[in-house]
């Protein structure tokens, strides 16, 4: 998948439901919530971008909740006044998580199948041994050598 599709993807479904939460819920204006799922898509793909493809799905799941409670948390103090932040933050980046979860299951499949479309089906790990033309050692070479070591050490008792 590229890049505009997947960021399409996650902001329309983020920008659904958070009016769905905020828009109905929380009395939040269409504008505020447009702005908000902009900047938590925008901050969230990042995020996915340098975490998902070097952790697991449930780190880059954690993290997301942890970035989208944060972005609705101050941005819904920026935008709006009073009401209860907090819980509308939660329940918000709760609903957006489960959303991620699926939707990293999703990248993570869809990028394991281009990238073994890519292979075509050659494992890059064949290896193969590559041997001399001498496969046996000749024994008069062997020997040879034994009696050199031996000559150098005096202390060598042995009949040769």
């Amino acid at each position: 998948m590229n890049h505009t599709k997947l960021l399409a993807i996650k902001f329309i479904s983020c920008f659904v439901l958070l009016f769905l939460i905020l828009g109905f819920g929380y009395d939040v204006s269409f504008g505020n919530v447009l702005m908000i799922s902009i900047v938590l898509t925008l901050v969230s793909y990042l995020g996915d971008a340098f975490i998902l493809p070097r952790t697991s799905n449930t780190v880059a799941t954690i993290t997301d909740f942890v970035l989208a409670y944060v972005v609705i948390y101050f941005m819904l103090g920026i935008l709006t006044v009073g009401g209860d932040l907090f819980t509308a933050s939660l329940i918000s980046a709760a609903g957006v998580t489960i959303f991620e979860y699926f939707f990293h299951k999703q990248v993570q499949s869809e990028y394991n199948e281009a990238e073994h479309e890519d292979h075509h089906g050659v494992d890059q790990y064949q290896l193969q041994t590559e041997f001399s033309e001498e496969l046996e050692p000749d024994e008069s070479d062997l020997d040879d050598e034994l009696n050199e070591d031996f000559e150098d050490d005096p202390t060598d008792t042995r009949d040769l």
